[in-house]
């Protein structure tokens, strides 16, 4: 097992919980130096504070994404049944994982049964800050068109540049990604992770003081968050998946903030679900 913890800062809504058919390759994981000036030691402060004052809005992201996703499901997979759903089955779990209320699913699938209910399409976006930084833009949206013009306006607008498919994207693995709102032990988890038949596990710091967040390989995010739920630390954990950057940049202050700029306005978008970024 991998147990690594390396300061990046992701500020990430609740990503999809899919299960994809590519694994994540950890062995060219970079990590950001381990003794950095006092202008970098800040960082991790600074993403905090920003996060912190955005969780109401990031709240209401999720719930919507999920209410989105699981249309998407109920369409696709034709049955409002999640036992006869495996898709929808999976989905609402996730959404519980994430506190989105039960009101909003049953919501969700029961405008899915409507005819006029949106169809709703994934896709992703690659994108360059300022001072080396990279971004990963994810969008969940039912008009193609409107969602492209908003997402190209919101990065040029703000000093950033749209990517090539792939330029980007070949910076990071995908990864399970489990929050918890609170400092875990690392024996203990280890014990946990290996009881639920989980291979590949990652414990670092929370973005927020007094949180934990787990990464593992993105087919055994479902095993991880049952493990997670075995030590009794189901409530307030959410698990997605995330994109992790393989090579972290160091940003000036200055470029720091004009790269987080970017990316409010980009998460102020209603099609977009989350932005990931290589900054630490």
């Amino acid at each position: 097992m991998k147990y690594a913890c390396f300061a990046i800062a992701l500020l990430s809504g609740a990503s999809a919980f899919t299960v994809p058919s590519t694994p994540a390759s950890s062995a060219a994981k970079q990590h950001c130096p381990s003794r950095l000036s006092p202008l970098f030691m800040g960082r991790a402060a600074a993403v905090r504070a920003a996060t912190k004052g955005k969780t109401d809005a990031k709240k209401a992201k999720t719930n919507a994404y999920y209410g989105k996703k699981i249309i998407m499901a109920v369409k696709q997979g034709g049955s409002p049944d999640p036992v006869a759903n495996l898709q929808l089955g999976m989905l609402i779990k996730a959404a519980k994982a994430n506190s989105v209320p039960v009101d909003n699913i049953n919501r969700a699938i029961k405008r899915a049964t409507e005819k006029d209910a949106a169809d709703f399409t994934e896709s992703t976006f690659e994108a360059y800050g300022v001072g080396g930084a990279s971004l990963i833009i994810n969008v969940l949206s039912d008009n193609a068109n409107r969602c492209t013009a908003d997402v190209r306006s919101a990065v040029n607008k703000n000093g950033g540049k749209m990517a090539e498919s792939g330029s980007v994207m070949f910076m990071y693995d995908l990864k399970g990604k489990v929050e918890i709102p609170q400092v875990v032990d690392e024996e203990e988890l280890m014990m946990a992770a290996i009881d639920h038949d989980v291979d590949d596990m990652e414990l670092i710091e929370g973005d927020e003081e007094g949180t934990s967040i787990v990464y593992t390989d993105s087919k055994e995010t479902g095993a991880m968050f049952e493990a997670i739920k075995a030590m009794g630390l189901e409530e307030g954990s959410k698990m997605s998946l995330s994109h992790v950057t393989k090579a972290p940049v160091e940003c000036t202050e200055e470029d720091f903030e004009k790269n987080m700029a970017i990316i409010d306005a980009l998460e102020e978008l209603d099609d977009v679900d989350s932005v990931e970024h290589n900054m630490c």
